[in-house]
């Protein structure tokens, strides 16, 4: 893969708000495609967040926190209401077993 021409400068990582240099980060595709690169914009994370990313598909996932109003909520409040949302959509992990 041949290197990002811009490595310069400072990236906040959208995951854990930590300022790092753009030398630090990987870039990342929130729709999963990070091959097809034609009219697309790419978000960085720092080393450790993009370590900790999982791999499995997330279909629904930003429809889901849009609908939540994720970010202008408390914490305690949105988590408590993505918990209800995906139980009432999907089920508990009990019932999956």
């Amino acid at each position: 893969m041949w290197p990002s021409r811009n490595r310069t400068g400072t990236i906040t990582c959208p995951a854990c708000g930590t300022e790092v240099s753009r030398s630090m980060t990987r870039e990342y595709d929130k729709y999963g495609d990070r091959w097809d690169r034609k009219n697309k914009t790419f978000e960085h994370l720092c080393k450790s967040c993009h370590s900790d990313l999982c791999p499995h598909p997330r279909n629904e996932l930003e429809e889901l926190l849009v609908e939540l109003e994720a970010g202008e909520r408390s914490q305690v409040v949105f988590l408590s209401r993505y918990t209800s949302a995906v139980e009432d959509r999907y089920g508990t992990l009990e019932e999956e077993s």
